[in-house]
């Protein structure tokens, strides 16, 4: 089965890997032209926004990022500064937190801004999520049941594949500071744990359960970012967020079409961008929704320039400061620099060599536990509309039977993941990613289309109705 899907991969990557780069920077282009444009005006829905903005920011990005900014936060920038065999016009550590930016920033929320745009536009119009809906003049039953599984499916399997991950990596953490491995029976209590609290947190609702725990997630991230910043050059960290702000800004386009200096191999495409843009696609509807759902009330450039701006600059001050605190203890000939070689464990060596270190891994562990939960109580949110179609706050009957559904798929993929001999479980999951996401790409082409007829349509009526 591995060599199948080895297989499908490499040749969607042969045939297709170039669409992902294209797609991507289309993408926020568009995002932007609909921003400044008249269009962003337009309000969706007519009551004020439900969630302060802080609230609302905090719930976006504990669902578009969580876990992952915790896993990759060393390690990262590190692998790309040492695996630098081009000749750049920058520093090596500038380029590796450029391309860590590059990976985490616009590119990514703009996928998440656009499925976002989509569903907030369909719930204001129709009262409906489902994405078949935005094609205009779509009436074969076929092929909208279609759609809408592939949606389904692909949110199931992208947040599957995320938290399975990021049990890996708690795994790691707790292995790390106990020095001993409890194998597949932590995997299970982890588990249990996290879809335990993520089921209980979806049924009590929104403001009572995800808003509270997404707002308890980020205090805990500024805290952990704040320990980190004030353990290292603080002047050093500022500087190289600056430095590498603006070569992102200014390389952004080569970039994203990996021309010029940047025409990566394709192992490299595949092993990282492919990947990554695979798997924000993966996310996209389900985040999309998500988001859609808490921006109620709000314009259309609130909601584009919120969801594009503020979590990329989040996230760059979170991997410069990590980054860059790591190439100092390198420098300082404090670890090796291949101590931060393992995904699942570079973070947590980083923490140890500061003051307190100990509590700090503790502390790390706890927010990925965090960050795990509100990505899955977001994820049987959504699921449950989905499932629910006619409210936007679904029955706890849907969100129970999608939250037991999720979790004894997450635990198969874990088992699978443990006893297969098929390899990694990551580079697995890079080529599943990959090939799932592919009709998901294509699709969001023709979403495009669809969506910006229908906006302009809705644009000039509202117009008309005003001269009248």
């Amino acid at each position: 089965m591995f060599e199948v899907i080895n297989t499908v991969s490499i040749w969607v990557r042969t045939f297709f890997g170039k669409l992902y780069l294209v797609l991507g920077l289309l993408i926020v282009l568009y995002l932007l032209i609909i921003a400044i444009s008249p269009l962003g005006k337009i309000n969706l829905g007519s009551s004020p926004p439900e969630y302060s903005t802080l609230s609302w920011l905090a719930m976006m990005y504990s669902t578009g990022m969580g876990a992952g900014i915790i896993l990759r936060a060393v390690q990262e920038p590190i692998f790309m500064m040492q695996h630098s065999n081009m000749e750049l016009s920058r520093p090596n550590d500038i380029h590796g937190l450029e391309m860590t930016f590059y990976h985490w920033g616009f590119t990514a929320w703009g996928f998440y801004g656009l499925f976002a745009l989509f569903i907030a536009y369909l719930l204001v119009k129709k009262k409906n999520i489902q994405l078949s809906h935005i094609i205009p003049k779509l009436s074969n039953s076929l092929t909208t049941k279609s759609i809408d599984l592939l949606v389904i499916l692909t949110t199931v399997f992208g947040v599957v594949s995320a938290v399975a991950l990021g049990i890996r990596q708690i795994e790691g953490g707790i292995s790390f500071i106990t020095e001993s491995s409890l194998g597949v029976y932590l995997s299970i209590i982890l588990c249990v744990l996290i879809f335990s609290f993520a089921i209980f947190s979806s049924i009590k609702g929104l403001s009572k359960g995800i808003r509270r725990l997404s707002n308890v997630n980020i205090t805990l991230t500024l805290l952990l970012l704040a320990y980190v910043i004030l353990n290292s050059d603080i002047s050093l960290i500022l500087s190289n967020l600056l430095q590498s702000v603006l070569a992102l800004l200014q390389d952004f386009v080569p970039l994203s079409l990996a021309v010029g200096e940047f025409d990566f191999s394709e192992e490299f495409l595949s092993d990282w961008t492919y990947y990554y843009w695979a798997f924000w696609l993966a996310w996209a509807p389900f985040t999309g929704i998500f988001i859609a759902r808490i921006s109620q009330g709000r314009s259309i450039r609130q909601l584009i320039l919120g969801v594009l701006i503020v979590p990329s600059l989040g996230s760059f001050l979170w991997f410069t400061s990590f980054g860059t605190s790591a190439i100092e203890l390198i420098n300082a000939e404090v670890v090796s620099s291949f101590a931060f070689d393992n995904v699942f464990t570079a973070t947590f060596v980083l923490l140890e060599q500061f003051p307190l270190g100990f509590y700090a891994v503790i502390l790390a562990i706890l927010l990925l536990i965090g960050f795990l939960i509100t990505s899955v109580d977001s994820a049987i949110f959504v699921l449950g509309m989905f499932s629910d179609l006619t409210k936007i706050n679904p029955a706890t009957f849907h969100k129970l039977t999608w939250g037991i559904l999720l979790f004894l798929v997450t635990l198969g993929f874990l088992m699978i993941g443990r006893f297969s001999q098929a390899g990694n479980v990551l580079e697995a999951v890079q080529k599943i990613l990959i090939v799932s996401s592919l009709a998901l790409a294509l699709l969001s082409v023709v979403f495009i289309f669809g969506f910006t007829f229908g906006l302009v349509r809705h644009y000039k009526s509202r117009k008309d109705q005003i001269q009248k």
